[in-house]
């Protein structure tokens, strides 16, 4: 049987979310040579950066506005989960935070950003 989901404990995808995303995009196409492309957002664009050697998207470069307004701005991993609902339930139980709700990603799964007992933070991802 083959098992198209990442493995559970992966990073899966890497997010930066800031007032400016425009600038941001320009500043880490200088200094670390990506290229990027926009994703349509409804009213405005965020950003997926795109390796120059291999042409695959690695990262997002987003507005903190709509669904990433509650967000900090760091980089945010995204760490592979069985089972997102258990996953935010034994955070919460360790003394754990949430930030926001558990989202869709529509066919992609669903996140959530947490925040661990000594203020570091993180999105979990169940995959669909």
């Amino acid at each position: 049987m083959n098992n198209d989901k990442p493995p559970v404990g992966s990073v899966t995808w890497f997010d930066l979310t800031v007032p400016d995303a425009k600038n941001t995009r320009d500043f880490y196409k200088e200094v670390v040579g990506w290229n990027s492309e926009s994703v349509t957002m409804g009213d405005y664009e965020d950003y997926s950066m795109i390796s120059p050697e291999s042409g695959d998207p690695v990262a997002g470069v987003c507005f903190a506005r709509g669904s990433n307004a509650h967000l900090p701005p760091v980089w945010m991993i995204y760490v592979n989960v069985a089972d997102i609902d258990a996953s935010v339930t034994r955070c919460l139980e360790l003394g754990g935070k949430m930030i926001g709700e558990i989202r869709s990603m529509g066919s992609h799964g669903r996140y959530c950003a947490i925040e661990d007992p000594a203020g570091a933070v993180l999105s979990l991802f169940e995959p669909a």
